[in-house]
Parts: C-alpha cells; sequence; structure tokens
C-alpha cells in the first residue's frame, strides 16, 4: 500500500482508497479527494508538512497525517 505522503514531487497518482473515519474521511472527501482522481504533489514544505498538492485544477495543502489516510498508485 502507497500513501500520498510516500509520492516524491512531481508526480501524478491516482487515489485509490481513503482510509480514515467519519468526520475525518469527510473532510478530505468535501476537499475534493476522492477515488479514482489524480492529485499531482506541487511542493512539500522542508520539515515535510503539509504538502501541496494540484487537484481537480485547484491547489491544497495538506497535513502529514492526513496524506497518510489516501491510498494512491
Amino acid at each position: 500500500m502507497k500513501t500520498l505522503k510516500e509520492i516524491p514531487i512531481g508526480s501524478t497518482c491516482t487515489v485509490v482508497k481513503l482510509h480514515g473515519e467519519g468526520a475525518v474521511k469527510r473532510r478530505i472527501m468535501d476537499m475534493g479527494i476522492t477515488k479514482g482522481v489524480e492529485v499531482f504533489v506541487r511542493k512539500v514544505a522542508p520539515l515535510g508538512d503539509p504538502i501541496e498538492v494540484t487537484v481537480r485544477g485547484y491547489e491544497l495543502s495538506l497535513r502529514k497525517a492526513d496524506a497518510e489516510m489516501i491510498e494512491v498508485r
């Protein structure tokens, strides 16, 4: 299982599954990250948190903890 946190800068991946429960999973889905969507990793902060990605044509910053809940391929 590979998570969004492990994807190198400049790479594109596809969301396979969202892990997590209740409100956390709902919040990730509300940001536009759903199964089958492509995610491009733009930048990672110097200490690795947050991660800036492009989803559905807009930029989004995700915490490392949230990125670990997103399974990709």
